[in-house]
């Protein structure tokens, strides 16, 4: 076995924009002392989590270390559900190693199944917390959909987007409560929610 992917997603639960897998693809020897602090994204604060994303985007350019990160659209989860979103996600940022399934290794977080092809996959519960692969995969997920929606934030100012990244606060909750829906929320996930939707 040559290689060792971690896999796992950010943004299972909010109530607006996409959800994110991340994938980081290391040698089975890989010296994890190259990213110094890498624990669960939740772990840490955002100035840390931006340092680690940083810090292994270098590392692409000097190591064998690689990632990829794909998401799935509000529109995506509101038609077939959040569970195919995510697999739909995963599938895609695996495919972008371009490395065949038998040759590596594949730790997933939680309840994360790759496609059946990738014979070697162990679903590990907290395995962010314990595997530096899958910590540093849901660090990579967690900071491309925190910056993916803090670019959205400018064109639906009323929302902050920017602040509470599309998770149910109580300051989304009561603009959401002022102006309905946007077209990037879940509406699946809002329909508890009894708001309208529009635009604004």
């Amino acid at each position: 076995m040559k290689y060792l992917i971690g896999i796992d997603e950010a943004g299972r639960g909010p109530l607006a924009g996409p959800v994110s897998v991340g994938a980081v693809l290391v040698p089975v020897d890989f010296d994890w002392a190259l990213v110094e602090g890498v624990r669960d994204s939740k772990k840490l604060s955002e100035k840390k989590r931006e340092e680690i994303f940083e810090r292994t985007r270098e590392l692409v350019q000097s190591s064998p270390l690689r990632f990829a990160v794909s998401t799935s659209s509000a529109a995506y989860i509101d038609t077939y559900g959040i569970v195919p979103a995510i697999k739909r996600a995963l599938a895609e940022a695996l495919s972008k190693f371009e490395i065949g399934p038998t040759n590596c290794r594949v730790l997933l977080d939680g309840s994360l199944k790759a496609p059946e092809e990738y014979l070697h996959q162990e679903t590990i519960i907290r395995g962010d917390d314990t595997e530096p692969a899958i910590s540093l995969a849901s660090i990579m997920a967690k900071v491309t959909r925190d910056r993916l929606m803090k670019r959205l934030s400018p064109k639906y100012p009323a929302y902050d987007f920017h602040v509470h990244k599309g998770y149910g606060t109580a300051a989304h909750l009561s603009v959401i409560a002022r102006y309905g829906l946007s077209e990037v929320h879940r509406s699946t996930f809002c329909s508890r929610l009894h708001v309208g939707s529009k635009s604004v």
